[in-house]
């Protein structure tokens, strides 16, 4: 910083001048002041330090308690500091991360838990959709069978979309499970799109809860709890679904990213504005579905069946309520390999294009600004003089990152160690890019 400090000292000035330079140039004005034969112009006193004109208003003379100057750079400027551009920009990336987590984050994570009891009288619909899923399957439909939920009142749908193996006949061995069986995809239209929209349509109730044949509900309480949501009112509900804690460093990163996004799409709603939802964890009315002609703007995009939907509710007046108790979540199975979550979340990712514009640009600034911090940061290493702010502000953001997130996780009950945080918040945003520039040079994705 060059921040210089000068001893205090008593020395004699003429009243109001102006006074800097260097410690030899002000002994020799203090010599003259102490003499008492100040140097006389037309205009009073006269002298030079540091290039600057002084100009006495009076030839009085007092004695100054002279304070310990700060100075950065420059010497003529007491308690002025400099520092570079980037450091600047440095701030601003952490003050938008600030917003973020003092608007959003932190209010969501402490807000009071949704209440015990409500309408637990109207009839709904529980949708899968499955592509040669037998064995998720034999471990899934028992247990939505077994939700605390009057019988009479929930259906349950099994749209087998395509399936090889022998989905249907587990099926048949439910006696309580619908059965919608899809056995070809028309050309050009995205298959669960399709399936989904032929699984709807053989609904009998208004009320729609959807999950993924590789998912299970948390509790036996989650379908009571997700209903509830519509009695809000709501034509939208969206749900949290986490995936189970493995041991290595790909499981707690694939779960951090989903408490990250967890985070930003339920906080966003809770705020009032809703942008997606997942398909693991979703409801919906009918009435919803219809106003939007189903998935009919976005029939020929692979990904999307949850995201785009909500965006397209959303516009045309939907309501969306979150309903984020952890009895109301759905569990999954993380992938297994770094090439199988990189395909998954290509598909992700691919729908975020179609968003509306508000909702890009909230979602661009949050992963801008965390991406413009790292970035800043890493070439600010080899800039040995701006390793102090550096290192303040780095240190500040690491503790914005685990306080948050940390009570994020307990909110949504994650069980992400806290300090593996700093590390996984890193590596997710520096993927994040990675993907995103993957998406760029190559649209085209795998679906099964």
């Amino acid at each position: 910083m060059g921040v210089s400090i000068e001893p205090w000292s008593v020395c004699t000035t003429p009243a109001r001048a102006l006074e800097c330079g260097s410690v030899a140039s002000k002994s020799k004005v203090m010599e003259k002041a102490a003499s008492g034969k100040p140097q006389a112009t037309s205009g009073g006193l006269q002298g030079k330090a540091c290039g600057w004109q002084l100009v006495a208003c009076s030839f009085q003379t007092t004695k100054v308690l002279r304070m310990p100057t700060f100075t950065a750079r420059n010497p003529c400027c007491p308690l002025s500091f400099s520092f570079s551009p980037a450091i600047w920009l440095l701030l601003a990336a952490l003050l938008v991360q600030c917003f973020y987590a003092a608007y959003y984050f932190w209010p969501f994570a402490r807000r009071a838990p949704e209440p015990a009891a409500g309408p637990d009288d109207a009839p709904v619909s529980v949708l899968v959709c499955a592509h040669n899923e037998q064995a998720n399957l034999a471990r899934l439909l028992p247990l939505l069978l077994a939700q605390d939920y009057p019988a009479e009142l929930l259906e349950i749908i099994l749209i087998d979309d395509r399936s090889t193996d022998d989905t249907q006949q587990l099926a048949r061995q439910f006696p309580r499970v619908h059965l919608v069986a899809v056995t070809h995809t028309p050309a050009g239209l995205a298959p669960k799109k399709y399936a989904l929209t032929l699984g709807i349509k053989a609904a009998r109730h208004e009320r729609l809860l959807f999950t993924d044949a590789d998912c299970v509900p948390a509790t036996n309480q989650w379908v009571r709890l997700m209903q509830r949501g519509f009695a809000g009112p709501a034509e939208l509900v969206l749900g949290y679904s986490a995936y189970g804690a493995e041991p290595g460093f790909l499981n707690k990163l694939i779960r951090f990213e989903t408490l990250l996004t967890g985070a930003q799409f339920l906080s966003f709603a809770w705020r009032g504005q809703p942008y997606m939802g997942v398909g693991r964890n979703l409801g919906y009315t009918s009435a919803a579905f219809r106003s939007v002609k189903g998935f009919a703007s976005h029939i020929r995009t692979l990904s999307g069946d949850d995201d785009l939907l909500v965006q397209d509710v959303v516009a045309a007046g939907a309501r969306a309520a979150v309903v984020a108790e952890p009895a109301a979540h759905t569990l999954s199975v993380a992938e297994a390999t770094w090439g199988a979550w990189w395909r998954q979340k290509r598909r992700h990712l691919s729908a975020g294009r179609q968003y509306r514009l508000a909702d890009r640009i909230r979602l661009g600034l949050f992963v801008g600004a965390n991406l413009l911090f790292y970035g800043v940061a890493l070439g600010l290493l080899f800039s040995r003089a701006d390793w102090v702010p550096l290192t303040t502000l780095f240190l500040l953001r690491t503790g914005l990152v685990v306080g948050v997130y940390q009570q994020l996780d307990r909110r949504l009950e994650g069980q992400l160690p806290a300090g593996w945080l700093p590390a996984l918040d890193a590596a997710y945003f520096f993927y994040y890019l990675a993907l995103g520039i993957s998406l760029f040079l190559n649209r085209s994705l795998r679906w099964k």
